[in-house]
């Protein structure tokens, strides 16, 4: 029987967010974080333009993954403006200036599939999803390696 190592992190994933900074200070973070702390934060594109907020965290419940991230863009006080899913592994995590960063231009981002607040894509339909990394220049997330051990108790 393999034990896993608690203490074996891999540096990177094909999944999830790249992290870039000076680092965590006191508590939880960077690399282990509650998903509310990284809500509204804002996104800056590859030319340093700033096109929202991070509104939600879409979690692929049956993988245990992060799937998306959705941009809130626009609009006034929450009437108009545009959410766009954006894949968790296209994101940057930049810890020094408390924001995420996204290796596309702004122009990039004007051609990407929007939705609004109440006519949600079926973010759980991988040819949607598909596109959507595609879009973006990823890997659909379902597809990359698995960092776990499959559901099973631990033998002792």
């Amino acid at each position: 029987m393999t034990t896993p190592d608690p203490t074996h992190r891999p540096s990177t994933s094909d999944t999830g967010a790249t992290i870039v900074g000076s680092g965590a200070g006191e508590g939880p973070g960077p690399n282990v974080m509650e998903a509310d702390t990284l809500k509204g934060n804002k996104l800056f594109t590859s030319d340093r333009v700033d096109i929202g907020k991070i509104s939600e965290i879409m979690l692929d419940v049956r993988s245990g993954r992060i799937a998306y991230a959705v941009l809130s863009s626009g609009g006034f006080l929450g009437i108009g403006g545009k959410l766009y899913a954006i894949p968790w592994s296209a994101l940057t995590l930049d810890t020094d200036e408390k924001c995420f960063r996204l290796n596309v231009t702004a122009d990039h981002i004007k051609n990407a599939p929007a939705f609004d607040k109440d006519h949600w894509p079926s973010m759980a339909d991988e040819q949607w999803g598909s596109s959507l990394h595609q879009f973006y220049n990823r890997q659909p997330y379902w597809l990359g390696p698995r960092d776990v051990v499959p559901n099973r108790p631990l033998e002792h």
